[in-house]
């Protein structure tokens, strides 16, 4: 296999020959120039690079200009940008444009080798890196940012124990996506896969659709159903937003991940399960357990294995990647044959918004904006309208303009915040907005 082939841009022939002396040892094919419009030529020409590295003060074209050529261009390739003393807060709006990360100079040599290696050491070499990781052809996990990449070294880790895992991050950033992975990563990938959210099921059902129930067991009970935890029997459960679970069905939880036993509703005999609890919340357990809204006994026995999944906002650098993704996924879905491709001015804009609904969000903005894109390209005047009525609102005005725009339906505001629905009802009560207006 051909190595990896890496662009320098770096004015000053020294350090420019120095990087370049670097990579080489190092086993990487390096092309250097050293002005910023030459390596947007490079960039937009018939060559492939698999990273570039670029000073952020060019002749000719900026760091910023080729970074903006290597999203375009050659997506896969992470951009590493060298910054002087002083352009530190411009390093970080290039990692916010999507810049893999920023090397200080000085440059030493082991920085250098060590951050190359970690762009370029998480995927194949000579494979196209934009889509992100695929596991054993289980869901794509998206991204290269650092933060990311360590819960999906935790992720690979835990997967072939048994142990239980917990999930932790705000709504939307994938922790799904992470449960389908972890289950298929592990030996129970055979097995069923059985997702439950428990924020979705009204409060008086949850014990019915967790252990089912046998017939006559209430008015209306006419044959014996099966609950959740029967189903995922040899696989793997995964109960999302568990902090939504009362206080009742929480020590029934308990006891079935103990004794992997429980009796379904209306009924005598007990049941034996072979599960493997994959758990998910948005909420702070610990502080609910501090509270005692959360059982302490059934919290210790779900973290065994904690996992944070960072927020969109601060893997900025994902955003391009991830766009360029959902819009291949979102167009196959639509039944579009390819995909309108995100302007430069587009993906800037996507960047460099704060997303409080996470990937979610993201998702729900480029399939409205697929829905009404007319042409092969989608424009930043197009995507301003769609992002327009939940920027820079606070959060009882972002609510407000939710269930504005979902004409009340509080399933669709729901969706377009981000979040579950019962959360959705947690916060229109605690900001007063049940009859803003009469909202269903």
């Amino acid at each position: 296999m051909s190595a990896c082939h890496v662009l320098v841009a770096e004015d000053r022939d020294t350090l420019r020959r120095m990087l370049g002396r670097a990579l080489t040892s190092d086993g990487y094919e390096v092309s250097a120039v050293a002005d910023g419009e030459t390596a947007i030529e490079r960039l937009e020409g018939d060559e492939r690079f698999d990273l570039v590295l670029t000073d952020l003060r060019l002749p000719g074209a900026s760091g910023l200009d080729v970074l903006r050529a290597a999203r375009s261009a050659q997506p896969w390739a992470p951009v590493i940008v060298l910054t002087g003393y002083g352009n530190v807060p411009t390093a970080v709006e290039a990692m916010r444009l999507g810049a893999y990360t920023f090397l200080e100079k000085p440059v030493e040599v082991d920085d250098l080798s060590r951050l190359v290696a970690e762009a370029l050491g998480d995927w194949e070499r000579g494979e196209p890196q934009a889509e992100g990781l695929s596991f054993d052809g289980g869901p794509t996990i998206v991204g290269r940012h650092p933060r990311l990449r360590a819960a999906l070294k935790l992720l690979e880790r835990v997967a072939p124990t048994e142990s239980t895992v917990l999930l932790t991050g705000e709504s939307g950033t994938g922790k799904e996506l992470f449960a389908r992975a972890i289950h298929r990563l592990s030996r129970r990938n055979e097995g069923p896969f059985v997702a439950v959210n428990c924020a979705a099921i009204p409060e008086g059902l949850v014990e019915n659709e967790l252990f089912g129930h046998e017939k006559g067991a209430f008015t209306g009970a006419d044959r014996r159903q099966v609950g959740r935890f029967e189903m995922a029997d040899s696989g793997t459960l995964f109960l999302d937003e568990i902090g939504e679970l009362g206080p009742a069905v929480q020590g029934k939880v308990l006891r079935a991940l103990d004794e992997r036993r429980f009796e379904r509703v209306g009924g005598g005999r007990t049941l034996s399960v072979d599960v493997r609890l994959v758990a998910a919340t948005n909420r702070d357990l610990e502080k609910m357990v501090g509270d005692g809204s959360f059982r302490s006994d059934l919290y210790f026995r779900l973290a065994v294995f904690p996992v944070e999944l960072p927020p969109l906002r601060e893997r900025a650098s994902d955003i391009p990647l991830l766009a360029r993704h959902l819009l291949h996924e979102i167009a196959r879905r639509l039944g579009r044959v390819a995909p309108p491709a995100p302007s430069e001015q587009a993906l800037e804009m996507l960047a460099t918004r704060a997303w409080p609904g996470n990937v979610r969000e993201l998702a729900n903005v480029l399939e409205r904006a697929v829905i009404l894109s007319e042409g092969p390209r989608i424009e930043a005047a197009e995507l301003e309208p769609l992002l327009a009525p939940l920027e820079g609102a606070g959060e009882r005005d972002r609510i407000k303009r939710a269930l504005d725009e979902a004409a009340g339906d509080r399933d669709r505001a729901a969706e377009l915040l981000g979040v579950s629905r019962r959360t959705l009802q947690r916060r229109i009560r605690r900001h007063d907005l049940g009859g803003y207006p009469e909202y269903r």
